[in-house]
């Protein structure tokens, strides 16, 4: 059995969570963001405009969360977009698709009858985090390596002291 480690993500890069959740979660090699909302982290205000100016603040907050988790949007591996009505789909397809340039993550899109704030647009994310194990070693094979690791040590004191030919 593989224990994982949770470990919580939080920034001040982006708007601090509304509710008893946090910004995002890393387990493994994998981070899972909360759905982010046009909240503007300086005035923790939502954004004026309309939807195109939700979701380019969205993607900034969703880069910041990413970034403080030591990854970014390049590693997004799946999105869920949450549109408070589906006819802004087009508008948030385009600010979308400029974050979102050469390796496009796999995608859902849903209309909700509403969003936190009367937000128009949330979305959420789950990233790789590169280079690190897809999972992380287990309390047993760590002892394993441990002492394999003493042997290899008496092997090299036997041939530091003349003792074993190599």
């Amino acid at each position: 059995r593989t224990i994982m480690e949770k470990e919580i993500i939080s920034t001040a890069n982006a708007p601090q969570a509304i509710g008893p959740y946090s910004q995002a979660v890393r387990v493994g090699s994998f981070v899972y963001t909360a759905g982010q909302i046009a909240i503007n982290p300086e005035t923790s205000q939502i954004v004026t405009g309309g939807v195109t100016e939700q979701a380019e603040q969205v993607m900034q907050n969703l880069a910041a969360v990413l970034d403080a988790a030591g990854t970014g949007l390049e590693n997004v591996v799946k999105t869920t977009i949450f549109l408070r009505y589906m006819k802004d789909f087009s508008a948030v397809n385009e600010v979308y698709g400029r974050h979102f340039v050469s390796e496009k993550p796999a995608r859902s899109t849903v209309a909700v009858s509403a969003l936190p704030l009367k937000a128009l647009v949330e979305i959420e994310v789950v990233a790789l985090i590169p280079g690190e194990e897809a999972v992380q070693k287990s309390a047993k094979s760590k002892k394993k390596a441990k002492k394999k690791n003493k042997k290899k040590k008496k092997a090299i004191e036997k041939v530091d002291e003349g003792k074993h030919d190599i």
